[in-house]
């Protein structure tokens, strides 16, 4: 290569590079391609329609992802009360962007949304209850607590004793008046016990009982231990008819007793309790350890009266039974015994015969006379 054909190799280099330069230069034109057309098109330069394709397709692409994976994927935990609780945010950026543009569009317009009522007479026009039902709880595997939204609805009025105020005097109780001071107990005291025990009570006099299981249920979820809470959803299932969980529950109420309350009402319950199933023996011995704690309790003394007045009712199914088997053991006794006395009969009275044929044999073959030998044998 000569030196005269250098400077026409680097002013070619030259004139390349300035159209690389000139042809990447923002005066350049973009192109796209567009789906709907099915060509390339010249892209818009105006920035703002690119942002809102750019918006669409994130949207479309938002639109078709997993939901099943996005659950899966889904942050959760455990709030204060017991409950599990999602994470519904989304890590997404362009979702964010757009969420933020819109609302600072519609911030733009007048708001035309109602105002909300306030939160005094919302309250007060909600029944009071106990929230959101807990997911689970230390007796979910008794029956009775397992089928509690099929249980039929039943008002207990004596409950309202247990509610009323000490020192009054009128027989009746006002349910509004209690209802309000249930709501102001649980307001100040969320996570009390003692509130949701009486919540529960309370539905107990209304007559709905699967709100008073959930009441007892979020209250054992806090304290599993409770006695006055387990006595009390003993009796609920009690009066459904679920004696083996109304025992169990008792008995455990029971259980978890301080030595220094009083345990009157769980003896008096489980007394109840075997009395209706027929295990009067039983009954008798918690009606009596309740006076015993309970001094002139008259309900046990009335059940005590009853089962004595009644003593043809304290003899059980299976004392029934067992006497019934003792007489027909007796009677296949007698039986037996009376075969056996024929059989014996029988065979005495065939030996007889064989003996008398032998001796008449023996007579033939010795030529004596039969009658002579008898008239002999009376002679002597």
């Amino acid at each position: 290569m000569t030196c005269s054909e250098l400077p026409c190799l680097s002013m070619a280099l030259y004139l390349i590079s300035l159209h690389i330069i000139s042809s990447n230069s923002r005066t350049s034109q973009h192109w796209r391609l567009n789906f709907d057309e099915g060509k390339v098109v010249q892209a818009d330069s105006d920035i703002a329609d690119v942002q809102e394709n750019m918006a669409q397709e994130n949207k479309n692409r938002f639109a078709e992802r997993d939901t099943v994976l996005d659950i899966l994927t889904i942050k959760h935990g455990i709030n204060g009360e017991g409950e599990w609780i999602l994470d519904m945010e989304r890590q997404c950026r362009d979702c964010h962007k757009t969420s933020a543009s819109q609302s600072q569009g519609s911030s733009r317009e007048p708001s035309r949304r109602p105002k909300p009522a306030k939160s005094g007479t919302k309250n007060q026009d909600k029944p009071v209850d106990c929230g959101r039902p807990v997911n689970y709880t230390q007796v979910d595997h008794l029956l009775g607590i397992a089928e509690r939204r099929k249980h039929p609805h039943i008002p207990e009025p004596e409950v309202a004793l247990i509610l009323k105020e000490k020192g009054s005097r009128s027989p009746e109780i006002d349910m509004k008046e209690l209802e309000k001071k249930l709501r102001k107990a649980k307001r100040e005291q969320p996570k009390s016990v003692h509130v949701y025990n009486q919540i529960g009570n309370y539905w107990r006099i209304k007559g709905n009982t699967q709100l008073s299981i959930e009441c007892f249920r979020k209250a054992l979820s806090i304290v599993p231990s409770s006695a006055d809470v387990l006595l009390n959803l003993a009796r609920v299932l009690f009066n459904l008819q679920y004696m083996e969980d109304a025992i169990f529950l008792t008995q455990r109420s029971l259980d978890m007793q301080t030595s220094d309350q009083n345990s009157w009402l769980q003896h008096f319950t489980l007394g109840e309790i075997f009395k209706s199933k027929g295990h009067f023996h039983d009954a008798t011995f918690h009606f009596r350890h309740t006076l015993d704690l309970n001094p002139g309790f008259q309900p046990a003394q009335a059940h005590l009266r009853e089962m004595e007045l009644n003593p043809d009712g304290t003899v059980t199914y299976y004392t029934l039974f067992i006497i019934l088997f003792l007489v027909l053991g007796v009677l296949v006794g007698i039986l037996t015994s009376i075969d056996t006395s024929f059989d014996e009969y029988g065979d005495l009275s065939k030996t007889q015969r064989h003996f008398n044929r032998a001796m008449a044999m023996r007579s033939i073959r010795l030529g004596i006379n039969q009658k002579l030998t008898r008239m002999r044998r009376y002679n002597c």
